[in-house]
């Protein structure tokens, strides 16, 4: 029965990302416990993250690691971290500015190039210790700041949000070298990006909340973009 387990906890994360996509429908109506549908939305999409950590952890320990799991997760993902965003900030266009409506649907451009990038990262061999591309689930962290501070800012140009959605969907399928979390030392001086990101990213949410998750994911890539040239001069 321990092979199940895994792809069990993928199937948590599936169910969360398609409670995200109803409740995002909500927008800023409240729905439960005084959250609004955002929030809420916002809310499943981080318990997807934890079950996608999850369930990778648990295929390691349980030596259950399998082709099917590899591609439900990639599913999975798709719909926690590339549709549920999508749909959280095309409802909030929509409820902001319904005399222009249309203009949320560009937010599909992002569930568009998430699944380009799950598709890529899943037949390329040079994605085992770095990233090419902004990760989708790095992707959804910024959606659920961007969507948090939109919700609050509703005079933002919709050129701008349009402008953003772009920029970030096309971030997931460059071929930006991305530094991944995973230390293989404690020494700072071979991984002062990721205790950099992670000091960063906690000063970032305490400052500024939920938004401080959209200000990290610049920061990553940024770091990510000053490594790559680095790296390019030494070549």
């Amino acid at each position: 029965m321990k092979k199940y387990i895994p792809n069990t906890i993928t199937c948590l994360n599936l169910l969360c990302g398609s409670l995200a996509v109803v409740a995002a429908f909500q927008g800023t109506q409240i729905t439960c416990r005084g959250l609004a549908g955002y929030q809420l939305a916002t809310l499943f999409v981080a318990l997807a993250a934890v079950a996608d950590f999850l369930d990778g952890f648990a295929a390691r320990l349980l030596h259950a690691v399998s082709p099917i799991g590899k591609e439900l997760d990639s599913l999975s993902d798709l719909v926690s971290f590339g549709l549920a965003p999508a749909m959280m900030l095309l409802n909030l266009v929509r409820e902001a500015r319904p005399e222009m409506a249309w203009v949320g649907l560009t937010a599909l451009f992002i569930a568009i190039m998430g699944a380009l990038r799950l598709a890529r990262f899943n037949v390329d061999t040079r994605q085992s210790t770095t990233f090419i591309g902004l990760p989708i689930p790095a992707n959804a962290l910024f959606w659920l700041g961007f969507c948090d501070f939109y919700a609050s800012h509703h005079t933002l140009s919709l050129l701008a949000v349009v402008a953003v959605v772009v920029i970030v969907a096309l971030l997931m399928v460059s071929n930006l070298r991305m530094f991944s979390l995973k230390v293989h030392s404690l020494r700072v001086a071979e991984n002062w990006p990721q205790y950099v990101l992670v000091v960063a990213t906690v000063a970032f949410v305490a400052w500024l909340g939920v938004p401080g998750f959209a200000a990290a994911i610049i920061l990553y890539v940024l770091l990510s973009l000053l490594l790559s040239i680095r790296n390019s001069e030494r070549v």
